[in-house]
């Protein structure tokens, strides 16, 4: 699990370095579109084939510290195995939901190679190009669903209670205690 947290943490730093990047081409375009009146041309496209990509690549590090948004309103409300159920549920729903986006952006990248697809703007990108990092992306959350989804089956079956600590949605106070761990630990390192 360590190695499969740091290679996603990896990918998350990329993805913010690339969205670092997109910024300051924006403001690169703004300032030359308002004191040169001048287009670099494509920076919406740009941006567009960034974000696809970015977010993509950082579905996986957002499962993995159970960060995608929940919601507990009936599951907060269970206790023991009816919760665990439900959290299994939600893992096994998510790697299914992650498998068919990773499979169809696949299978989009793979017609856009076939058909020697352009993007039908300007700069004319070969689509295979984004395409491949927004596929890409999803391929690694698909899988790190699917890991992590194993993980939920083997914590059920072995202990219910393991799945609601490992699985289930945070609870104000894990959440606290982690703001908590994050403040003491950035101030360590000033």
């Amino acid at each position: 699990m360590d190695r499969l947290r740091s290679f996603l943490h990896g990918v998350a730093i990329m993805a913010g370095y690339a969205f670092f990047a997109l910024s300051i081409f924006i403001v690169v375009e703004i300032l030359a579109r308002k004191l040169f009146n001048h287009s670099f041309q494509g920076a919406d496209e740009i941006g567009g084939y960034v974000l696809a990509a970015g977010t993509a690549g950082g579905f996986g590090f957002a499962l993995i510290h159970r960060s995608h948004t929940r919601i507990d309103l009936l599951v907060s409300r269970l206790s023991g195995r009816p919760q665990a159920v439900f959290n299994l549920l939600a893992y096994l729903s998510l790697a299914a939901f992650a498998s068919f986006m990773a499979w169809r952006a696949c299978a989009t990248l793979q017609q856009s190679i076939e058909f020697g697809s352009l993007a039908s703007t300007p700069l004319q990108t070969p689509l295979w190009i984004p395409q491949s990092l927004w596929a890409g992306g999803l391929v690694v959350f698909a899988a790190t669903a699917l890991i992590l989804a194993g993980r939920a089956i083997l914590a059920f079956c072995r202990d219910s209670a393991a799945v609601n600590r490992e699985f289930g949605p945070f609870t104000i106070r894990e959440e606290v205690e982690e703001k908590v761990h994050d403040l003491a630990t950035s101030r360590r390192d000033i």
